[in-house]
């Protein structure tokens, strides 16, 4: 019999979820499986990945062959390059314990390199805050300028109003007389 490592789609229409299952490579994308061994959700910002280690590497030292969407999962999780360096154990190359420690290092990095770009979201998110922030205040600064050059026309209006008012009874009242 032969096995895949799969998708399985769940979820609502336009949100999709995936559970990660080993199944018959003859069997329907969301029919019956054997196991269940995570889940993967594009929908969040990375992608989330919920991912049993240790079962994903026990099927594929048992011959499952991921699906290429599950193969880059398993990648970027460490799932592939664990049974790699595994492999590297059997043929003699090197011991259990070096492969650990290189896995080890690889874990660090990719960590290292995460937490790299999750800061520099976070510093381009931050940046473009402070421009927005910096675009409304000339534009808050343009409207008050606009607003004070009415209030200071209305004010001259009403004093040269004031002055005609004051000078028109001041010129009737000599004739008058």
């Amino acid at each position: 019999m032969a096995t895949k490592i799969r998708l399985q789609r769940g979820g609502r229409k336009s949100y999709a979820f995936y559970s990660i299952v080993i199944a018959d490579a003859r069997a329907p994308r969301d029919g019956r499986f054997t196991e269940k061994i995570g889940s993967y959700n594009p929908n969040t910002n990375p992608a989330t990945v919920d991912l049993n280690f240790d079962r994903a590497l026990y099927w594929l030292e048992c011959g499952a062959q991921p699906t290429d969407t599950v193969r880059n999962i398993l990648s970027r999780e460490g799932v592939m390059l664990m049974k790699h360096l595994r492999g590297g154990v059997k043929k003699g190359a090197f011991d259990e314990a070096t492969a650990q420690k290189k896995f080890d290092a690889w874990k660090a990095d990719k960590q290292k390199g995460l937490e790299k770009v999750a800061a520099e979201e976070a510093k381009a998110k931050k940046d473009a805050e402070a421009k927005a922030l910096a675009e409304e205040k000339k534009v808050n600064e343009a409207i008050a300028k606009k607003v004070a050059e009415k209030k200071a026309a209305a004010v001259a209006e009403a004093q040269a109003a004031e002055a005609e008012a004051a000078e028109v009874p001041a010129e009737e009242t000599p004739a008058e007389a």
